[in-house]
């Protein structure tokens, strides 16, 4: 099993000694660095990403709970928060903390927390690696479709996929432009994008799907944009937020 990365926070370099020291004591443990306010505690959680994080609830400067929230739950590791005051345990917990521990505590409580937060942090591993096993295999399991519809009428006509070029929104509705012929389809640009192919459709603006297969040129454009040619000779920008998404579509 691989070393735990543990970032400590409190600004009382006692204290911070006392973990250290404490932690010294346990197999696999490697301290990533230390933190004596909670503004430096944010930047360095996010630059460095341990996996468990000591965190004092009251410091000058930023409280450990403010840290929490700065952070976010998305990307905040495993907490066990440090307090002088037992009432600090209830928002610990509504935080999800692995644990808390009450000042002063002794290395015997403190390891009692690091093995609580190995059996947390290992078995969100386990989720996370279940979680994207399971959407590896939806993935490959799932049938896109090989045709959409569009009303006509008082009926539905059908275009094939791969008949269309590109898709253009129009508020609640899309263009479907499929050669010299222009079809309303009554959805959203992103249910459609979602319903497609990701291998096949490419979204490049929150306007305009394309079809990867139509793409005869990709040229640099304005502030890191592109300009996308078709083989028809349609011309297309892409918009800023989806320019990594054109990187990968050129590097592929």
């Amino acid at each position: 099993m691989s070393n735990l990365r543990v970032l400590i926070v409190d600004d009382e370099p006692l204290i911070r000694q006392g973990i250290r020291n404490g932690l010294s004591a346990c197999e696999g443990i490697e301290i990533t660095g230390e933190c004596d306010s909670g503004l430096r505690a944010i930047d360095t959680i996010l630059s460095d990403r341990p996996d468990l994080v000591l965190l004092d609830v009251q410091m000058p400067d930023c409280a450990g709970l403010d840290v929490v929230r700065d952070v976010g739950p998305q990307r905040m590791p495993a907490v066990i928060f440090v307090t002088a005051y037992d009432q600090y345990a209830v928002s610990a917990f509504e935080l999800n903390a692995v644990d808390y521990l009450l000042k002063p505590f002794d290395d015997a409580r403190l390891r009692a927390a690091i093995g609580r937060a190995r059996e947390r942090i290992s078995a969100q591993r386990e989720a996370s690696l279940a979680r994207q096993l399971q959407a590896l295999l939806e993935m490959k399991e799932r049938k896109w479709p090989e045709r959409l519809a569009f009303r006509n009428g008082e009926g539905f006509s059908l275009v094939p996929v791969d008949t269309v070029d590109w898709i253009e929104s129009a508020n609640n509705y899309v263009l479907l432009h499929c050669g010299s012929k222009h079809h309303i389809m009554g959805e959203t640009l992103t249910n459609l994008e979602n319903a497609l192919s990701p291998d096949k459709f490419l979204r490049i603006h929150r306007c305009r799907i394309v079809n990867v297969s139509r793409i005869a040129a990709v040229r640099p454009f304005l502030s890191g944009t592109y300009q996308l040619e078709l083989h028809n000779g349609t011309r297309l920008s892409s918009g800023k937020q989806y320019s990594d998404a054109v990187r990968k579509l050129i590097k592929k």
